[in-house]
C-alpha cells in the first residue's frame, strides 16, 4: 500500500484521520480538495491556499496532458515543483472529462477516441495511457481511468458500462510501475441501481487499490437520490480505506456525506461560484450573489463571522463595485473567500467527529440550507458557467 490510512476517531460512521503518504506527505479527513485543473486553481496562488488551509488540491489528467504535456511537466521537476505546489497532490484520470465530450469522442474496450478541444487533433486516452501520463506528472494519489455513465442511462446500459469500468480498473492497477510511489484509487460506478453499486463495491474491494473513489453521481441525478445511494453504498467500501466523493458538492452536500463515512471531496463550485459573484455563508441565508444591487451600499464585510483576508479587508460594496466593473479582482477575492470557507467547514467537521459532537455541526448546516430553501432541502442551487 502507498498509503498509509489511519481512522483516529469516530462519531457514528463519521471518521477522523490522517493519510501518511510514501512521499512524506499526509493530509487529515474529512477534507477537501480545491481543484487546480490545469495546475491552477482558478485566481489563487499557492501561498494563498496554504494561508487559508489547503492540504491537499487536485489537477486533471486530461488538461495536462493535452497542454502543456505530462513529459514537460515532467522536465520541469514535476507536478510539484512545476504548480509551486508542494503539498499532496491528486490527479483525476481524465474519465470525467472525457465522458462530457460525448459529441466529440467514440468509446471501445481499449479505450476512448476523441477529438482535442485545443486544436482538433485527434487523440487517445485507455487506462494504460492515463495511469502514464499521471506517473509521468509525479502526482501523489492517481485515480483508475473509468467510464462516467450518465444518471439518465437503462439499467442495462448502466450495467454494460459498469463491466468496462471493471475491467479498466484491472488494466489501471497493471499499468502502474511497480517501482512507482503514486497511490492508485479505483472508482465505483453504477449510477442509482442498488444491484449495480454493490457489485461494483465488491468487485473493487478485492483489488489491491489504496483508496476507493465513489463516482457517477452528481451527474444530474437530485440530491435526494444521491444522498439515498450514499446511505447505503459508502459501507459497501472497505472500511480501512479512504473513501473520496468525486466532484461533490455544496456544504449540505459535503455534512450528508461525512455523515455516511466518506474521507474526501473536490468540487469546482467554491472557485466557480465565486467567479459568477456567488458568496458561500455561515448560518442562514447560506449564499448571497454579491452582483445583487442591494449590496452596493453595504460596508459589511462578506460574512460577520468569517476572518479570512477578504473579509477581513474588504466591504460587500467593494466587492460588488469590483464586479459591476469586471475587475479580476474582484471574482479573485469572493473565490478565496469561498475556498476559505469550505475549508473551514471541514476544519470544524474534523474537530467535531473528535468531540463527539459531529450531529450538532450536521443539523446546524441541514437547518441553514433548508430555512433558505423554504423547507426543501433537496433544492441545489445552480451555479452558472464560467
Amino acid at each position: 500500500m502507498r498509503i498509509d490510512f489511519r481512522i483516529l476517531h469516530k462519531d457514528h460512521k463519521a471518521r477522523f484521520g490522517i493519510a501518511q503518504l510514501v512521499s512524506g506527505r499526509s493530509f487529515e479527513t474529512p477534507n477537501f480538495m480545491p481543484v487546480g485543473t490545469r495546475g491552477t486553481v482558478k485566481g489563487i496562488d499557492c501561498e494563498r491556499l496554504s494561508q487559508i488551509g489547503a492540504q491537499i488540491i487536485l489537477v486533471n489528467t486530461y488538461h495536462l496532458m493535452l497542454r502543456p504535456g505530462a513529459n514537460l511537466v515532467s522536465e520541469l521537476g514535476g507536478i510539484h515543483k512545476f504548480t509551486g505546489w508542494y503539498g499532496p497532490i491528486l490527479s483525476d484520470s481524465g474519465g470525467f472529462q472525457v465522458f462530457s465530450l460525448k459529441s466529440i469522442r467514440k468509446i471501445t474496450e481499449d479505450g476512448v477516441e476523441f477529438r482535442s478541444q485545443i486544436d482538433g487533433k485527434l487523440e487517445f486516452l485507455s487506462p494504460e495511457r492515463s495511469i502514464t501520463v499521471q506517473n509521468t506528472l509525479g502526482v501523489d494519489i492517481a485515480m483508475a481511468f473509468d467510464e462516467c455513465p450518465a444518471s439518465t442511462l437503462s439499467e442495462k446500459e448502466l450495467e454494460d458500462s459498469l463491466g468496462l469500468t471493471l475491467r479498466w480498473a484491472k488494466r489501471s492497477l497493471a499499468a502502474r510501475p511497480e517501482s512507482s510511489q503514486m497511490a492508485l484509487f479505483g472508482i465505483t460506478q453504477g449510477g442509482l441501481a442498488p444491484r449495480l453499486r454493490a457489485r461494483s463495491a465488491e468487485d473493487l474491494s478485492q483489488l489491491s487499490f489504496d483508496g476507493y473513489g465513489i463516482g457517477g453521481l452528481s451527474v444530474g441525478e437530485t440530491s435526494a437520490q444521491m444522498y439515498d445511494t450514499l446511505s447505503y453504498h459508502v459501507d459497501q467500501l472497505p472500511f480501512e480505506k479512504i473513501r473520496y466523493l468525486m466532484g461533490v458538492g455544496t456544504p449540505r452536500d459535503i455534512v450528508e456525506a461525512v455523515k455516511n463515512g466518506v474521507d474526501l471531496f473536490d468540487c469546482v463550485m467554491p472557485t466557480r461560484a465565486g467567479r459568477c459573484g456567488r458568496v458561500f455563508l455561515k448560518g442562514a441565508p447560506p449564499y448571497i450573489n454579491i452582483r445583487n444591487s442591494k449590496f452596493a451600499n453595504d460596508g459589511s464585510p462578506l460574512d460577520q463571522e468569517c476572518t479570512c483576508l477578504t473579509c477581513k479587508h474588504y466591504s460587500r460594496g467593494y466587492l460588488h463595485h469590483l464586479f459591476r466593473v469586471n475587475e479580476m479582482l474582484g471574482p479573485q477575492l469572493v473565490s478565496l473567500h469561498n475556498l476559505f470557507h469550505y475549508l473551514d467547514l471541514m476544519k470544524q467537521i474534523r474537530s467535531a467527529i473528535q468531540r463527539g459532537i459531529f450531529d450538532n455541526l450536521y443539523r446546524q448546516v441541514v437547518s441553514s440550507w433548508q430555512s433558505f430553501l423554504g423547507g426543501n432541502e433537496f433544492s441545489q442551487p445552480k451555479v452558472e458557467p464560467g
